[in-house]
């Protein structure tokens, strides 16, 4: 029956007689996720901080307005009527909210949520183009005589003087050295009419070609080629070779001994491969490994960017594997190749169990299979036929 009613009933209520009946105590109702309500959550962690300092907390003054000086940088830009409108939005949202619900995600696949509008978006902004004033069509190089003089004046100039000044008068003739004759605007800010270059778009789908710079393997060019990453990508990732042992193929000449490895990499973002490789030699089998790891790297969904969607399993072969959810600050309670995948993926907080056969090489292909195969929030909810906000407080306490 429904508590609400009109203020004279509930008066009337209360000038009732109380009957002798004794009270039903209230029904426990189950929590259905793990994590704690958001009261009773203990502070998160913040790996950045020193050892003893105090963990920050958002507030609504981290979000100040605009002050004047903000404005007049964006009146350079914008338009009054842009400026209006930018205005008019941040007013629309509460400060309050933004500081209780709103959270930056880490992980290569978040969308941009804050704009300051203080950088240039090669798609959205138009590029700032230099004024034609400064075309010079007599501009010219200068000629080695020319260049030989200026270095004749600039000798002339620091005979005598003390090394630390002589040394600071021949930095700023290099800083300041020009290389054309004519207008300067025309040498520091040429303009160009040719078409500017294309935008790259951040997109893991888009494959752009890179230049081989400071990767020495061609085969691992090769893979950042294909996938889009970076040479600076890639040494941020944590590998890690996970099982190796020696197989040996039958044949008419013979057993021939190869080694086979299976390897690990991540991004610590969400990201996760698995790489299998097999050679005659050891650092053959390894590298081909970690290659085909980074390859096969894949997304894999974090619950709080620390740990996963509820209770998962998989099985491979004979090996069966169960992951399980668990609350902030419990730690990653596993085997040890569990371990390091969740290591490699970025996972905080989980707990796992492998039943029945134990191989290593399975357990590893089960658990990734098990964390690739989470539920969303929305899938729940398109399942059941409604909408995310009608699920997200029943299942994740309200955090998605």
């Amino acid at each position: 029956m429904s508590g609400a009613g009109p203020g004279r009933c509930l008066l009337c209520r209360a000038r009732m007689p109380r009957l002798s009946m004794p009270m039903r105590p209230p029904a426990r109702t189950r929590w259905l996720h793990h994590s704690a309500p958001r009261a009773a959550r203990p502070a998160r962690r913040q790996a950045h901080l020193a050892p003893g300092a105090a963990p920050t907390t958002t507030t609504a003054a981290d979000f100040p307005p605009y002050t004047a000086a903000q404005k007049a940088r964006l009146a350079e830009t914008y338009t009054a009527g842009q400026l209006a409108a930018i205005e008019a939005g941040e007013a629309a949202i509460s400060r309050e909210d933004l500081a209780t619900q709103a959270e930056v995600r880490e992980d290569g696949f978040m969308p941009q949520y804050l704009d300051d509008f203080a950088d240039m978006h090669p798609i959205v902004d138009r590029a700032v183009q230099p004024p034609e004033s400064n075309y010079d069509p007599a501009l010219r190089y200068k000629t080695e005589d020319e260049i030989f003089a200026d270095y004749a004046h600039l000798y002339r100039r620091v005979d005598g003087l003390p090394d630390a000044q002589a040394e600071a008068a021949i930095m700023q003739f290099e800083a300041e050295q020009r290389w054309t004759v004519g207008k300067e605007a025309a040498e520091r800010a040429p303009r160009s009419y040719l078409a500017p270059e294309m935008p790259r778009i951040k997109d893991p789908e888009v494959r752009y070609a890179r230049e081989r710079d400071g990767v020495a393997d061609p085969a691992m060019f090769a893979v950042l080629r294909e996938t889009g990453f970076t040479p600076q990508d890639l040494r941020r990732f944590r590998v890690k070779t996970l099982v190796i042992h020696e197989v040996s193929n039958q044949t008419r000449l013979g057993k021939i001994q190869t080694i086979y490895m299976l390897s690990v990499a991540g991004d610590g973002h969400g990201l996760l491969g698995l790489g299998e490789g097999k050679a005659v030699e050891f650092p053959d089998a390894r590298r081909q490994s970690l290659k085909n790891a980074v390859r096969n790297m894949q997304p894999v969904h974090r619950y709080e960017q620390r740990t996963i969607y509820g209770d998962v399993q998989a099985k491979v072969g004979a090996s069966v594997v169960q992951i399980f959810a668990r609350p902030p600050g419990f730690g990653v309670r596993c085997q040890q190749h569990i371990f390091e995948m969740c290591r490699c993926a970025g996972i905080s907080d989980l707990a796992a169990r492998t039943v029945r056969s134990r191989n290593p090489m399975n357990v590893v292909k089960a658990t990734y299979a098990a964390l690739r195969s989470q539920r969303l929030p929305e899938d729940i909810a398109r399942g059941r036929g409604l909408k995310l906000v009608d699920v997200r407080k029943v299942y994740y306490g309200g955090q998605v």
